[in-house]
Order: structure tokens, then sequence, then C-alpha cells
């Protein structure tokens, strides 16, 4: 499998913007997905994942509320809706998959990687 993410850009704090992470090769149902960021000089931090087989969702505690992850299996490509952004979410976001993720938060974890998107927020 293979990752594009997409859908980043130059938004102001208060607004909106959906991420979108495609997948090619083999079936995406076959795997966990989940998002991370890493904003400039900070290590890479998780934001949101879903489980492979549940689909139970789960986010960090900075975006729980705002961002809401989901996947479409049929299409491959999974999502980010991220609401009531904040200059703090400014960071370029990775999408990933893995189909052993025991610990979805950890990115370690994950065998598969986006490019990664600018998201960035204004005060």
């Amino acid at each position: 499998v293979q990752l594009q993410a997409s859908g980043g850009g130059l938004v102001q704090a208060g607004g909106s913007l959906r991420l979108s992470c495609a997948a090619s090769g083999r079936s995406f149902s076959d795997y966990a997905v989940g998002w991370f960021r890493q904003a400039p000089e900070k290590e890479r931090d998780f934001v949101a994942a879903i489980r492979r087989t549940s689909g139970a969702s789960y986010y960090a505690g900075s975006v729980r509320g705002r961002f809401t992850i989901s996947r479409d299996n049929a299409k491959n490509t999974m999502y980010l809706q991220m609401n009531s952004l904040k200059p703090e979410d400014t960071a370029v976001y990775y999408c990933a998959a893995g189909i052993r993720v025991s610990d979805l938060s950890r990115d370690s974890h994950y065998d598969i990687w986006g490019q990664g998107t600018l998201v960035t927020v204004s005060s």
C-alpha cells in the first residue's frame, strides 16, 4: 500500500480543513489507519486513529471534540475533518497505516506513511 495525503493549506483560527489520504495497492480495509502531526522543531505526535476491525476511533486530548477521523474502505481513503482550528494545530500532518497496530498512538507501530501535508493556522 502507498499513501498520498492532501488537503492541507492556510486557514485562519476558528476555521476548518479536511485532510484526505488516498491508498493504492493492497485493500485498505486490512489496515488500522491514523493521523500524526509534526510541528517545527518538535517530535511527531499522535492525532487520531481508527482500528481495522472494530472501526473504533481514538483521539489525542488536544484535538478531541474538534477533529474527526473517518475512513471509506470502498474508496480506499481516510479523512481528517478539522474544525475550530487553533494556531497550535500548525504542523505537517501525516497519514499512516499498519496491519498489526497494538497501540494506535505510537508511530513506531505503523508500517506505511504518506508524504505529509502542511497545515498552517494563522491567528
